[in-house]
């Protein structure tokens, strides 16, 4: 997710603090920076991670952020009005999931 997301956002700035860690779990706060591309519309992410580890690797990565404030500024009208809804938040997770799936369909296209 991290390598299309970087691949794709030409202007995309990232704030990171509160980061703490164990061997198991971590978490942190970033602050991500950047241009929706679907609209053109300037958004500023303030996001909350928690992480599993498991074998010195990111075994799980889960982000928290407003839904509703997300969406109104990179929607714009249209996510004010649909930003709260939850049938909302799964459209935008398949479409991530499917944007994701095609990012990485091609990458492993491109390596072979």
């Amino acid at each position: 997710m991290w390598r299309m997301l970087t691949a794709r956002a030409a202007d995309l700035t990232v704030d990171v603090s509160e980061i703490m860690a164990s061997d198991e779990t971590g978490s942190a706060r970033w602050i991500a920076r950047y241009t929706f591309t679907q609209t053109g519309r300037p958004v500023v992410n303030d996001i909350r991670a928690s992480f599993r580890f498991a074998d010195g690797l990111i075994a799980e990565h889960h982000d928290r952020f407003d839904w509703w404030r997300w969406a109104r500024q990179a929607l714009g009208p249209p996510g004010l009005l649909l930003g709260w809804n939850p049938l909302f938040h799964t459209a935008a997770r398949n479409k991530a999931r499917g944007t994701l799936a095609e990012f990485r369909e091609r990458e492993a296209a491109g390596s072979t």
